[in-house]
């Protein structure tokens, strides 16, 4: 059902009724004791799809507001692990009721890229109706009282959460929008790392640019490159791809690209023959590399598989890699469908989760079938033709010339849009009601962390100066845009999900209190953010490191020499206290060897001495954990840092 409203600047306030969501309804409401005692209300609005779950934490441990965690492709209303497995975004009732709140979720309707909806519908009003009924609700629990409500959301959810603050007003009082994208994202912060991989994997430059950049390194990441792979190295630098994220190249795909992959071919179908044939695409110069990585296979369908994801077994395996390529169906009932693979395995083709079903549910054993990359090579420059009307995005600087006019030819569709509006309900203007503490993670492979420094550009122009009051921001070093799953990224990088309940915490009390936060203090270099060394110096809310291996970040030894480790972990001002560090002198990343402090400080000097039986090159990892109240046993708002010296041992 699509309902079409008016676009004032504010769409939903406390006191409007959605004619949509006008009528709420309960179906369950019990006391549960799982995972820690609490009310649980479930629900729904009638004549929808609509669902919402509220937590409520026993009255002792209540203090009047409420967090509303949200994200785009949230299967359920209840408590679990979304797509994305963001620690603090999978119901953490334990911080939540710790917090004072109760928790709110909702499944945004039901309707996320349903064509027929309006996208406002599943981006901010259904959490807007869900959050004014709690507050209802939570009146009939805890007597009459209105709770203060916090809005948060990562990715797609930080696209909702934006998007709310800007279309809403007096529904929630703050929102905390982390690892956030901007108008353009997609699909360009995808694309650009495509291309550098293919590029860079060809004569495997890969592990000499991540010794470069590794500390001892040369710092010269361009050393050993050709110009095409200089050209792309600087490309995805300048777009705003962390140079530190390479370390994980080996395993390094197209990422969340998938996800979007069958929506550029439905939007911009004639790219794919321009991109092959015409001057100033990539594909249109004979003498480009990418016609050499080329693909077409003609085979058959030799079996269905049928299951929760439909697959295909092929007559014939491709002989090249075939991720991000196409099914072509070229006879029987699905003849012309075009069928975006997430995964080819030597015979078996797997299309990705929102391919055409229909399409896929109409092919046969022994239709014929093409596996082409043909789109998903083109695609791997998409983001050159893609160039933003105005120079607030200046990822793409690269591709304007002096006057400021693309460089190369522009597509008459601009896809990023009509991602955000998806996404968000509208496009991101900076328009916020209410307060903003945005958490962005640098080495987040994305999305990449210059996009914050975007959007907090736009609230400040929006705002004026009512800027101040209205937005605060996070910078988190080492992080990526999803928790640390590998023993490799263990090494390089730390969870968030601390720093995230902290500046849940932190909005709280800037809201109720007037507690402003301390911003992190941050420069923007090539698209790159880069903080200050002191922790006085960045500010913000993450411990600083300063580690030596024998009084540098390099050191050389024999087998069996002891090496003398000395660390300094400070934590910015008024932002806790030290209250663990773990040394990995192997750099493993499967566990360590914990630190011993004296208590917990705002300032800790650290010493460890190792010796190394076997010759190599080792990474010693220390890593950090500061606490707001100092609090060494309680498993929230443990925010962490790490930081890395090479051994090189013969």
């Amino acid at each position: 059902m699509t309902i079409a409203l008016p676009h004032p600047a504010v769409r939903v306030t406390a006191d409007s009724v959605d004619p949509l969501l006008a009528e709420p309804f309960i179906e369950v409401n019990e006391l549960r004791d799982a995972p820690v005692p609490h009310r649980y209300v479930h629900g729904g609005f009638a004549n929808t799809q609509a669902r919402f779950s509220f937590y409520f934490p026993p009255e002792g441990r209540y203090e009047r507001r409420f967090f509303h965690n949200t994200y785009p492709m949230a299967l359920t209303s209840d408590v679990g692990p979304f797509p994305i497995e963001f620690e603090v975004a999978t119901g953490d009732l334990g911080f939540t009721f710790d917090s004072g709140a109760y928790y709110v979720q909702t499944n945004n309707g039901g309707l996320f890229r349903d064509p027929g909806a309006d996208p406002s519908i599943p981006a901010y009003r259904v959490n807007a109706a869900a959050a004014k009924y709690s507050r209802e609700v939570a009146a009939e629990v805890y007597g009459e009282h209105r709770p203060f409500g916090y809005l948060f959301g990562g990715s797609g959810g930080a696209y909702q959460t934006m998007g709310a603050a800007e279309n809403t007003r007096g529904v929630w009082d703050g929102f905390v929008p982390f690892v956030p994208g901007c108008n353009h994202s997609i699909p360009s912060m995808f694309t650009v790392r495509m291309h550098a991989l293919r590029v860079l994997r060809r004569r495997d430059r890969f592990p000499a640019i991540v010794d470069a950049l590794e500390p001892g390194g040369s710092g010269d990441p361009y050393a050993e490159l050709n110009e095409e792979e200089a050209a792309a190295f600087r490309e995805a630098s300048l777009m705003g791809y962390p140079l530190r994220g390479w370390y994980a190249h080996e395993t390094l795909d197209s990422g969340y690209f998938a996800n979007i992959s069958g929506m550029i071919p439905a939007l911009d179908p004639t790219y794919v023959d321009d991109f092959w044939s015409r001057p100033g695409y990539l594909g249109g110069d004979p003498a480009a590399s990418v016609h050499a990585d080329r693909s077409v296979l003609e085979t058959r369908v030799a079996r269905v598989i049928e299951g929760p994801a439909t697959g295909f077994e092929l007559a014939d395996a491709p002989e090249r890699d075939a991720a991000d390529a196409h099914l072509v169906v070229l006879s029987g009932e699905a003849s012309g469908a075009s069928l975006p693979l997430r995964q080819v395995e030597g015979k078996l083709a797997w299309p990705i989760a929102r391919a055409d079903l229909g399409a896929a549910g109409a092919i046969r054993a022994g239709d014929r079938v093409r596996i082409d990359n043909s789109w998903a090579l083109a695609l791997q420059t998409y983001h050159r033709h893609q160039v933003p009307p105005t120079d607030d995005y200046y990822g793409w600087d690269q591709f304007r010339d002096a006057a400021g006019h693309p460089v190369h030819p522009q597509r008459d569709v601009l896809v990023g849009p009509t991602g955000t509006v998806n996404a968000a309900g509208s496009l991101l203007e900076g328009r916020v009601h209410g307060r903003v503490l945005m958490l962005a993670a640098l080495m987040d492979l994305d999305s990449f962390a210059w996009q914050a420094d975007w959007y907090r550009s736009r609230v400040r122009a929006a705002t004026g100066s009512d800027f101040e009051d209205r937005f605060a921001i996070y910078f988190i070093d080492h992080a990526h845009h999803e928790n640390p799953k590998t023993p490799l990224a263990r090494t390089h990088v730390v969870s968030y999900g601390g720093a995230l309940q902290q500046a849940l915490r932190d909005l709280a009390a800037w809201v109720e209190q007037g507690l402003r936060p301390s911003d992190t203090a941050y420069g923007i270099v090539d698209t790159q953010v880069q903080l200050p060394a002191t922790a006085a110096g960045r500010g913000g809310i993450q411990p600083v490191i300063a580690l030596e291996a024998d009084g540098g970040e390099r050191t050389d030894v024999s087998r069996g020499e002891t090496v003398t480790f000395r660390a300094t972990l400070e934590v910015p001002p008024g932002a806790g206290k030290i209250v663990a560090a773990e040394w990995d002198f192997e750099g493993t990343g499967a566990g360590g060897t914990e630190a011993k402090l004296d208590a917990p400080a705002e300032c800790v000097d650290l010493s460890a001495r190792h010796a190394y039986p076997e010759p190599g090159t080792y990474f010693a990892v220390l890593r950090a954990t500061s606490q707001r109240e100092g609090d060494a046993r309680t498993p929230h708002g443990r925010v962490q840092n790490i930081a890395r010296v090479r051994v090189v041992v013969t």
